[in-house]
C-alpha cells in the first residue's frame, strides 16, 4: 500500500535519525563542553561537571529525518503542514529548553511559553477527535492542553540519572510505532515515533552510565511534547487503555512524587531529589540497576498495551490496565523499600 511504511523504510528512517543524532552529538561535545556543563549541586546525581544539552541533536535529528522522509516519500501522502506545526512547536520548545539550560528562566513565563506550544499541538487535532464524549469539546481540548502540559513537564523531572529517557522513550516510542504500524495511528504520527526512538538510540552511547553528556531541558521537553501529541493521537483513535500504560511509569512516579510534596507543602516548583528512583540512587541501587528495571517494565507496558489493540473486549482491556499498575506498583515498591 502506498501509504503505509514497509520494512526497510523503517529500518533506513531508524538508522537516519540514530546517525544524524549521533554525529550531531559527536561534533556538538566540545562545544557543549565550554558552554554547557552541567555543575554538580545538592539535587543533581553526578559528581562532575559534565556537559548537557545532548537533546538538541535528538531533536534535530528528528525534524531532519522527518522533513527528508517527507520529501523523498511522496507516495506515503503525508500531510506537510501538519508536520511542520508540530516539529515548529517542538522546536520552539527546544529553544525555550536551551535557553532555560544556559539560564533558568523564572517559572510562571516557562510555563506559559511551555502551554503555547501545546497549544499549537492541540490545534492541529482533526475536529472529529474526542476521546470522553460526555464532555463538552472545549472542556475536553482545555484537558488535553493541562495533560499534555504535565507529560512536558513530567518528562523534564524524571530525566534525572544517566538512562533513565532512554529506558523510558525507547520502550514507548517503539510501542507508539508498531501500534501506528498497525493501524492505530496516522502515517505521519508513525513516522514521527520512528525517528524519534532513532533519534534516542542515537544519543543513548553519550548517556550511557557515567555519562559523557546529558539531554537537558532542550531535550526532555520537546520529547514530551511529541509523545504528548501521539498518546493523545492514540487515545482518540479508541485505545485510551494503551494511550495510559505506556506513560504509565513516568506518570505514576512523577504524578505521586508531585501529590506528596503538596502533602507536605513543600515548594513544587523548586528541584528537589524526591522521585523514588532518586531515593533509590540515594540508598545504593546502581544507575544500571534502576534503568534495568524501568526498561523491563517499560516493555512490559508496551506488551499490554499491545494486548489491549488485540482485543477490545472490556475485560481484557480492565484486566491490562490492573496489570499495569500492578508493574509500575511493584517497581515503586521496589526502588521506595531501597535501603542504604
Amino acid at each position: 500500500m502506498s501509504d503505509v511504511l514497509d520494512s526497510w523504510q523503517i529500518a533506513y528512517i531508524v538508522i537516519a535519525a540514530a546517525g544524524v543524532s549521533y554525529g550531531l552529538n559527536f561534533l556538538l561535545m566540545p562545544l557543549l563542553r565550554r558552554y554547557a556543563q552541567a555543575r554538580p549541586s545538592a539535587r543533581s546525581s553526578h559528581k562532575i561537571p559534565t556537559p548537557q544539552g545532548g537533546g538538541a541533536a535528538v531533536v534535530a535529528a528528528v525534524i531532519l529525518v522527518v522533513a527528508g522522509a517527507t520529501a523523498v516519500l511522496p507516495s506515503l501522502n503525508l500531510d506537510g503542514y501538519l508536520l511542520a506545526a508540530i516539529l515548529a512547536a517542538g522546536a520552539f520548545l527546544a529553544i525555550i529548553g536551551a535557553t532555560d539550560d544556559m539560564r533558568p528562566l523564572e517559572a510562571l513565563p516557562r510555563l506559559l511559553l511551555q502551554a503555547a506550544a501545546v497549544a499549537v499541538v492541540i490545534a492541529t487535532l482533526p475536529d472529529d477527535l474526542w476521546i470522553f464524549h460526555a464532555l463538552p469539546f472545549w472542556l475536553e481540548r482545555a484537558l488535553m492542553l493541562v495533560a499534555i502540559l504535565w507529560l512536558v513537564n513530567l518528562v523534564n523531572f524524571m530525566d534525572g540519572i544517566d538512562w533513565m529517557t532512554v529506558a523510558e522513550v525507547v520502550p514507548v516510542a517503539s510501542g507508539l510505532a508498531v501500534f501506528g504500524l498497525l493501524g492505530a495511528l496516522p502515517v505521519a504520527a508513525t513516522l514521527v515515533a520512528i525517528a524519534l526512538c532513532g533519534a534516542i538510540l542515537g544519543f543513548a552511547p553519550f548517556n550511557r552510565p557515567v555519562a559523557r553528556l546529558f539531554l537537558g531541558d532542550v531535550g526532555s521537553l520537546p520529547i514530551g511534547l511529541l509523545l504528548g501529541w501521539l498518546l493523545i493521537l492514540l487515545a482518540g483513535r479508541g485505545h485510551l487503555v494503551a494511550a495510559l500504560l505506556l506513560p504509565l511509569y513516568y506518570l505514576s512516579d512523577a504524578t505521586i512524587t508531585l501529590l506528596r510534596r503538596l502533602a507536605h507543602r513543600e515548594p513544587v516548583l523548586l528541584a528537589h531529589r524526591n522521585h523514588f528512583y532518586q531515593r533509590a540512587l540515594d540508598n545504593g541501587m546502581s544507575a544500571y540497576a534502576i534503568v534495568g528495571r524501568v526498561f523491563a517494565v517499560n516493555t512490559a507496558l508496551a506488551a499490554l498495551a499491545m494486548a489491549t489493540l488485540l482485543s477490545q473486549i472490556l475485560w481484557a482491556q480492565v484486566a491490562a490496565l490492573i496489570a499495569g499498575c500492578i508493574f509500575v506498583g511493584w517497581l515503586l515498591y521496589s526502588f521506595e523499600s531501597q535501603k542504604k
